[in-house]
């Protein structure tokens, strides 16, 4: 399946690309023959995870800043994109999330997160859709979502909320572009920790208990495994799916949920704690 050449001649676009599992994904599409480009808010890491990438597969990998929040910010930076080129997948993988009792959540909270993880991949999406479709060019729009898109999760409602919004996005797209030959898929990651995800969700109290109680194969996800299923789903090899959301949680939704449940039980001097 994953030939060296599986992604040859594709251009492909990773929001959140410089870091955690944006850039794992980036990397190993890059080693598929993929050439790239990173998009995020930080420049210099976006541009040393360009440098690394480059060095180790030898693919172009180019850097592009901007906050996908904005909808203006979207459009230039397809703009700089198409002038080099343009782009054949979407990777919509920036996200947000943290935390928190959700009836304490201010509105800016609330905002933080639905910005970023759903609006953003609206505009990405919409931006390139509409540049596929005035091209009469095929496309591919990948997008990274949460077990709790599928069936909610305590603590994390706006990042399900948003995640449940892109999901949507998908079904629905994936009818109204079917005829352009624009494919949408996408995936629910279970655990697969990150640096940045793993401070803001897994206070100590939560990463003491055992893995079997809660993901049935007793362990978290490898970031390979990962990024070889997001290989695949945008590669011509998944030419016929479109629409669908494929789980990778080592079954871990069948053992009572997607979120954090043991919260339930924790003190208002436990809150009180992780926020500081």
């Amino acid at each position: 399946m994953f030939q060296p050449d599986l992604l040859a001649g594709k251009r492909v676009l990773v929001t959140g690309g410089g870091t955690g599992l944006g850039r794992a994904i980036a990397h190993r599409y890059a080693e598929l023959g993929a050439s790239l480009v990173l998009c995020g808010r930080r420049g210099e890491v976006l541009a040393a995870t360009a440098a690394e990438i480059t060095a180790a597969t030898g693919a172009k990998v180019d850097a592009q800043t901007c906050d996908i929040r904005s909808g203006e910010a979207v459009e230039a930076m397809m703009e700089r994109i198409w002038q080099d080129g343009p782009l054949d997948i979407l990777v919509n993988n920036a996200a947000g999330n943290f935390l928190a009792r959700t009836q304490l959540l201010s509105h800016r909270a609330v905002d933080a997160v639905l910005n970023t993880v759903l609006h953003g991949a609206a505009y990405c999406t919409i931006a390139c859709g509409r540049r596929w479709i005035a091209e009469g060019r095929p496309g591919a729009v990948l997008s990274i979502l949460t077990l709790s898109a599928l069936q909610g999760a305590p603590f994390t409602a706006p990042s399900a909320m948003a995640k449940a919004g892109v999901l949507a996005m998908t079904r629905s797209l994936a009818v109204e572009w079917g005829r352009h030959g624009i494919r949408l898929v996408a995936v629910a990651p279970g655990s697969f920790p990150t640096p940045g995800a793993w401070k803001q969700l897994m206070p100590e109290e939560r990463r003491k208990a055992p893995l079997g109680r809660s993901i049935p194969l007793g362990r978290h996800g490898e970031h390979a495994e990962l990024a070889n299923l997001c290989a695949f789903l945008v590669s011509d090899q998944a030419g016929y799916i479109t629409g669908e959301a494929v789980v990778i949680d080592g079954g871990k939704r069948f053992l009572g949920g997607a979120g954090p449940s043991e919260l339930l039980a924790w003190t208002d001097a436990q809150w009180e704690a992780l926020r500081a």
